[in-house]
């Protein structure tokens, strides 16, 4: 839970140049091994039985695939080669997975490895930025917390864009730790101006979301920053240029290029990025139904699968806690501590510089999280782990600077306690799995306080090392049980969830709703316009959540789509069933009103499509994302049944549009 203790230096036998060159070496030596095996142990959770999830969200592996094939595709985030429409977010995750399919080929390895290694990679700033202003120790602790949160298990092992949004945003926290540090001014406006490129590209990862942390590290610099303040204010300015500049330049090109050879921007209303921006993945999440679609449900209402109701409480709910609230309670602890031992350092101090970038980080985006009325899932919350692992590295070591005073030795053990405590509440709720293990970790945190907090003069360096170390291991126990449950468990649909099966058997706080054993959301959507777990396109069986996998086409329906030699194989409701005919078959299908039900295409269009031989299959049902709309669909359905022969392919009704 916090930063180990430096060891003292042995006594000196020898020379003394040579006795102490020579514990260095052996402290860098052991500290580099000691970061190699947290790495290793984290590539060894998130890569492990990787390719058990298949494809994962059908939905970008689909995007994926097309990218993969088509650079026009690619370079839009295209949900199928053809370019009929896009994702409803922008492309740098699909660049990534793109560029992995294109050179690897596409396959479930390609699409999720680099996902893993971002998590590798994440794991290894939090380190880094904890590290330049505390000690190794408190590095490692830190990047310990970041790999054995149960929401970073999951979306690093899973292609939604949330893996790339928080290795940029470790990223700018570490350019803001390095500008905050550095002396010289044209440096320090260089480490700015690589902050706001990370954030750039963070926008144009999940837009809005990759911006939630410009005010915590604009403040930290501007408090903390060694230049004069006029230069300091010069030095943001440019950061914001920096992030303008950086997420700007494909908004441009988006809006230059003409909407007749391009693909319907996805998610929006009028074919914009701006819309979505300020729409659907703007406004409409924080809002509710506001502008492009809205967000969702809103008003804060609906189940654990939308984050449960608004309030201070929702990230502790029966969905959110298990992902991310394990250790909540210890960071708002260390901060708090970490700040008032701080509190006479002078105002370019590090620490307390650290904290403000950590903390505010996660206060920000936590109360956004708590308030949104829009559309919000559980997964999202990854966000807040490299904050979280951030404050209790650097808190901790700052309480650990203070262990000779009352302040610092109970600053650390209500760290221990509060992790403690809180881990036998979200263990608790789950009382089928490892019901022992809640009992074990409490104790061993509440040990290990006893031992830091009864520690005082020459007693303090025994008592409190073993103390440490009892109550940082327990103290994260929970937390990793179940990031190891969520990396055992193969995830697939639209809405994964962390923890072992059955995770969730009471409501908690924040609001309820149970899950399905594959760790997705119950009654989702399944391409064949069911319910999960009713029938799919292919006649099979649906698993787990909205838009099942990308095994629910039958042989006969791929062989179809495969020779039909169009534009557009097929066209049919809705992207998550396009995309799952697009991976079975490997061929463009049109998502018509693509995941939002856009309004696109129109009757007229979609005639003038069949018409011009661009579409060869309508196949009936499907579905998106379940957000209404004004869609015309259900008017597309109409016209193709009054004019065309039904048949039934493999147990779905398939409508031949060339006849």
């Amino acid at each position: 839970m916090t930063a180990v203790l430096t060891p003292a230096p042995p006594r000196r036998t020898g020379p003394p140049g040579h006795r102490a060159e020579s514990d260095s070496w052996i402290r860098r030596r052991g500290s580099a091994l000691a970061l190699t095996a947290l790495l290793a142990a984290t590539a060894a959770l998130y890569l492990w039985d990787l390719t058990s999830s298949g494809y994962a969200n059908s939905f970008y592996a689909a995007a994926a695939q097309a990218g993969s094939q088509s650079w026009k595709a690619w370079f839009f985030g295209s949900l199928d080669t053809s370019n009929f429409i896009t994702v409803d977010k922008p492309p740098a995750s699909l660049w990534v997975m793109g560029l992995s399919g294109r050179i690897f080929g596409f396959s479930s390895a390609s699409l999720l490895v680099p996902q893993a290694l971002m998590g590798v990679g994440s794991v290894a700033l939090v380190y880094a930025a904890v590290t330049r202003v505390t000690n190794r120790g408190a590095g490692l602790i830190a990047g310990a917390v970041l790999a054995a949160t149960p929401a970073a298990a999951l979306m690093f092992r899973f292609d939604n864009p949330d893996a790339l949004l928080v290795l940029l945003m470790t990223a700018a926290g570490y350019f803001v730790v390095r500008a905050i540090e550095t002396e010289t001014g044209r440096r320090a406006a260089m480490w700015i101006a690589l902050t706001g490129v990370a954030l750039g590209f963070a926008f144009l990862t999940k837009m809005l979301q990759g911006l939630m942390v410009l005010p915590a590290f604009g403040l930290a610099y501007l408090v903390a920053g060694h230049a004069r303040l006029r230069f300091r204010l010069l030095h943001l300015a440019g950061g914001v240029a920096a992030v303008v500049a950086a997420a700007g330049w494909w908004v441009l090109a988006v809006w230059l290029w003409p909407a007749d050879s391009r693909p319907y921007i996805g998610g929006s209303t009028d074919n914009s990025v701006m819309d979505l921006v300020l729409g659907y993945n703007g406004l409409g999440r924080i809002f509710g139904n506001t502008g492009g679609g809205g967000g969702g449900m809103s008003g804060g209402s609906a189940g654990s699968s939308f984050g449960g109701s608004t309030g201070l409480d929702r990230l502790f709910g029966s969905e959110m806690g298990i992902e991310i609230s394990w250790l909540i309670p210890a960071a708002l602890v260390a901060l708090v501590f970490g700040l008032l031992a701080r509190g006479r350092a002078p105002r370019t101090d590090r620490v307390r510089a650290s904290l403000i970038v950590w903390g505010g980080w996660f206060l920000v985006t936590g109360l956004i999280f708590s308030y949104m009325s829009g559309t919000i899932h559980p997964y999202y919350t990854v966000a807040l782990a490299p904050a979280i692992a951030g404050m209790i590295g650097t808190g901790g070591y700052a309480l650990w600077q203070k262990r000779d005073s009352i302040l610092g030795r109970s600053g650390l053990a209500f760290m221990m306690v509060a992790a403690g405590a809180w881990s036998w509440v979200l263990l608790h709720r789950n009382t089928e799995w490892m019901p022992a293990l809640k009992w074990v970790l409490l104790a061993g945190t509440v040990l290990g306080a006893a031992l830091i907090a009864l520690g005082d003069g020459n007693r303090v360096r025994k008592l409190a090392v073993t103390g440490l170390l009892l109550g940082s291991l327990a103290g994260i126990g929970g937390s990793a049980a179940y990031a190891i449950a969520t990396a055992a468990t193969a995830h697939n649909g639209s809405i994964p969830t962390a923890g072992p099966s059955g995770a969730v058997t009471d409501t908690g706080m924040g609001g309820g709703g149970g899950r399905a054993p594959g760790g997705d959301m119950a009654g989702g959507q399944a391409p064949g316009g069911d319910m999960a777990g009713g029938q799919t396109p292919g006649g099979g069986m649906g698993g787990g959540g909205m838009g099942g996998s990308e095994g629910g086409t039958s042989s006969e329906l791929t062989t179809l789509l495969a020779e039909a030699g169009t534009t557009w194989s097929a066209a049919t409701n809705g992207s998550q069933s396009a995309a799952t005919y697009e991976l079975a078959a490997d061929t463009a299908v049109m998502a018509i009103g693509g995941w939002s039900s856009d309004p696109t295409p129109t009757l007229d269009q979609f005639i003038s499509y069949v018409e011009n031989g661009q579409v060869h299959y309508y196949i009936s049902g499907g579905g998106g994302g379940g957000r209404g709309g004004d869609s015309t669909s259900g008017a597309i359905q109409e016209w193709v049944a009054a004019n065309f022969t039904a048949v039934t392919v493999g147990g779905t009704t398939v409508y031949d549009l060339t006849g």
